[in-house]
């Protein structure tokens, strides 16, 4: 087993961070696959800086579409890696994106994680999944319980505050009703809004 804390999936390039997630979402596809494109993600152990630059340097970064923390775990959960290697990123002109949970402030303890990202993020992806908290307890399972829900849209706020564009998305198995509820709940705080198609069982990976 090795760390893959750097690959390439469809045309942009994605950063591994960390193992870590708060949550135990029924749709997650740790529950059923080791990774994605062919890349086993369980890490044996979280990127040290040094390690993730030279992981990087293999990589002839500018032709991606985009650099985009997400990996195998929920990123702010090592949010301090991510602070140092996003801004690396940006000096070099790159366009980053942030796949989250938007949990970014009960994970870390702090209440100013969008003010922190938004000084190398450019666009952030945040799972919503529910149109309200009890839904959202159900699916998800958050260690934080149905608070979670709560800090979630305070989190799409203040990304869409901040600048950064700001899409919030559900996955399809939830039915048109509760989509339809969820496509006004992002609209409402001004983030645009999107549907995943569920990712079913694949034993391989």
């Amino acid at each position: 087993m090795t760390n893959n804390y750097v690959y390439e999936f469809g045309d942009s390039l994605y950063l591994n961070l960390t193992n870590r997630c708060p949550n135990r979402c029924e749709f997650c596809i740790r529950n059923n696959r080791k990774g994605v494109a062919g890349n086993d993600l369980w890490l044996l152990k979280e990127p040290t800086y040094q390690e993730l630059v030279d992981d990087l340097a293999l990589f002839p970064l500018p032709k991606y579409r985009e650099i985009v923390f997400c990996g195998f775990g929920e990123p702010t959960c090592n949010l301090s890696m991510m602070s140092q290697i996003g801004p690396y990123l940006k000096r070099k002109g790159l366009r980053i994106r942030l796949n989250t949970n938007g949990l970014g402030n009960l994970i870390n303890n702090r209440q100013d994680v969008p003010q922190l990202i938004a000084k190398y993020t450019d666009i952030v992806s945040i799972s919503l999944n529910a149109s309200n908290a009890e839904a959202y307890n159900e699916i998800c399972r958050s260690k934080y319980g149905e608070k979670a829900f709560y800090s979630m849209l305070d989190f799409a706020k203040d990304c869409v505050d901040c600048g950064m564009e700001t899409v919030m998305s559900v996955v399809d198995f939830i039915g048109e009703e509760e989509i339809e509820a969820c496509r006004r709940l992002a609209a409402s705080v001004g983030a645009q809004f999107r549907v995943r198609e569920t990712i079913y069982e694949d034993t391989k990976y």
